[in-house]
């Protein structure tokens, strides 16, 4: 067998695979006597059949499976020995002219070459990394949705500005009838709430559905229809009130506070109000996380500058799915597609000269914390370590968890490896101007 290489350029390259006799003959000889032991042919005892007829009768279809076998390793050997860092699977090249009958076969394979490139983490322009901060307003709305949630409802007969009201909303040429719970806050400007104030159990008042709430998402969620139409939708709506309740807020006493954050652990409104901003700042801390991810990985494909062998890689995205692709239906899968792996070859680079791989203790670990803190939210703030290697054993016998979790140390490794290595402009920001700078 012999295997040469021809470079058509720094990112295509041809390899040729000759095959000869004496490489697969002994092979498929051995294969053809075994057959002959128990082939069933009419009128031949068993491993008596000619081997003639066995060749003639299977020959052909042991020789292409064991040629097809034989190039597949030889292929994948090389690739190896010769430490060629490919794009995609090798192509092979059509023959027109191939002929099964010769004793010695050559084929060919394209091969696209991964570029060669460096990445350089500094950039002239520091990348933000928000910092989000729960201001007081924030907290002070957290605070009483709180109240409001471990509050209780009072009944009464009349309708007060801040009421909870039930009832129906109607519109029989709409299809609408849907009974509901509407707290009065819900709705937008003081014309509709005038409608409600003063009004009692048994009552029935009409509205107009546009601009009856500050989002027309509310309008699936109170009239029950659907997103489509809850858009523009501008239609008169009966609703009568079936019932009235005053939201009494919870009293911001020890006994909520041993509720919400364990017995002891807050002492007053001072310390809630802290316990608040901490544990709302560790949630933005993902979002903050996530969003520097996502900004350092557009800095680098911007400013990490390669080319890659694009045509080959259309020829390879039309045969390797399961439905052969045109090749305008391939290009367009290309250009979805050549950002991403823009950043699959710059990640992968930073992972292997960095030595980032992801280690199973690192997954293990990831998922015994992960355990902890479901456990603890039922209670169980202390389980043996026998507990957790079971549990992790169990989660770590899915090899779509396992790939999950490795993603996910990945990114972890990578955040903590941009957060040392990329320059960074550290930004203290309130969610809500988070929000307007990311997502304006």
């Amino acid at each position: 067998m012999n295997i040469t290489r021809e470079n058509i350029d720094e990112l295509n390259a041809v390899v040729k695979v000759e095959i000869a006799k004496d490489d697969y003959s002994p092979k498929v000889e051995k294969i053809l006597k075994d057959y002959r032991k128990s082939a069933n042919i009419p009128g031949f005892r068993k491993g008596h059949v000619p081997m003639g007829m066995v060749k003639k009768q299977y020959g052909q279809a042991v020789l292409v499976d064991e040629v097809n076998k034989l190039l597949q390793d030889a292929l994948n050997n090389y690739l190896t020995e010769e430490k060629l860092d490919v794009l995609g699977n090798p192509l092979p090249k059509e023959q027109e002219d191939f002929d099964w009958n010769k004793e010695n076969y050559a084929f060919e394979f394209e091969l696209g070459l991964s570029p060669k490139f460096d990445v350089e983490l500094k950039t002239k322009k520091p990348i933000t990394h928000y910092k989000i901060v729960a201001d007081e307003e924030m907290i002070e709305n957290q605070l009483k949705t709180i109240q409001k949630q471990y509050g209780k409802l009072v009944s009464k007969n009349e309708v007060e500005e801040g009421d909870v009201v039930a009832g129906t909303f109607k519109n029989e040429e709409e299809g609408i009838d849907n009974t509901t719970t509407l707290p009065l806050e819900k709705l937008k400007g003081k014309r509709n709430l005038n409608k409600f104030v003063g009004a009692k159990v048994g009552d029935i008042i009409t509205l107009k559905t546009k601009g009856l709430f500050e989002d027309d998402h509310d309008l699936m969620e109170f009239l029950k229809v659907e997103h489509d139409k809850a858009h523009g939708l501008e239609v008169e709506v009966t609703f009568e009130i079936t019932e009235v309740n005053k939201q009494e807020l919870a009293e911001l006493d020890q006994e909520l506070f041993d509720k919400l954050f364990g017995e002891g652990n807050v002492k007053n409104v001072t310390e809630m109000k802290e316990k608040i901003k901490e544990d709302a700042e560790n949630q933005f801390k993902q979002q903050s996380d996530q969003q520097l991810l996502n900004d350092v990985t557009e800095a680098l494909i911007e400013k990490t500058n390669f080319d890659l062998p694009g045509e080959f890689l259309q020829r390879w995205i039309q045969v390797s799915g399961e439905k052969q692709l045109s090749a305008e239906e391939a290009k367009e899968e290309y250009e979805k597609s050549e950002k991403g792996l823009r950043f699959q070859l710059i990640e992968g680079k930073l992972i292997q000269e960095n030595k980032l791989q992801v280690q199973l203790e690192e997954i293990k670990e990831m998922t015994k914390d992960r355990i902890k803190m479901q456990m603890a939210q039922f209670g169980q703030m202390d389980p043996s370590e026998k507990d957790l290697e079971d549990i992790t054993a169990r989660v770590l016998s899915n090899q779509d968890e396992v790939k999950k979790l490795s993603e996910q140390v990945m990114n972890q490794k990578l955040l903590n490896f941009y957060k040392e290595n990329v320059t960074l402009d550290e930004k203290e920001v309130t969610y809500e101007n988070f929000v307007k700078e990311v997502y304006k």
